[in-house]
């Protein structure tokens, strides 16, 4: 893999990230989202995808300190449990029996005014950390620019 191909692969990773977090706000905004849309655990989104495969071995950079990875995926791990916050005020938990209820899962329920205030100060939370995520996302690229295509290259 070439260190172009790597950057690319952050690049479409990063991008995925903040899809997510989009949704996120489409949720909250009241629009209509798939409950799939937006994944709840961190190894199912893209970015987690990524992060959990071509990201560890990222770890392996000489001039990329190991904290910078732990904080990226601590970040990560950070912003899927505040989801799953907002994920639980928005689908309802309630087991449904029946042939029916399997093929289409939890439906999206009615959300008083109170578990909206809850749910918009969880997302300013989750912006928060998606913010930080992308500052040390922003300097993983910028270490990933100053190494040369041959070690990046041993790496893979």
């Amino acid at each position: 893999m070439t260190k172009e191909d790597v950057l690319g692969h952050l690049e479409d990773a990063k991008t995925a990230h903040t899809r997510w977090v989009n949704r996120a706000k489409i949720l909250i905004n009241g629009l209509s989202i798939e409950e799939k849309a937006i994944p709840i655990k961190a190894t199912e989104c893209k970015f987690g995808q990524w992060l959990y495969t071509e990201g560890q071995i990222l770890s392996g950079l000489s001039n990329n300190p190991i904290e910078c990875m732990q904080n990226i995926e601590k970040l990560h791990s950070d912003l899927h449990d505040t989801y799953l916050k907002i994920f639980n005020i928005y689908f309802s938990q309630e087991k449904k029996t029946g042939f029916f209820s399997s093929l289409f899962g939890k439906k999206k329920k009615e959300v008083s005014e109170l578990e909206k205030e809850f749910s918009m100060s969880e997302y300013e939370k989750i912006e928060k950390i998606s913010e930080k995520l992308l500052d040390e996302i922003n300097r993983l690229e910028r270490r990933l620019g100053a190494v040369s295509e041959e070690k990046i290259s041993s790496l893979v």
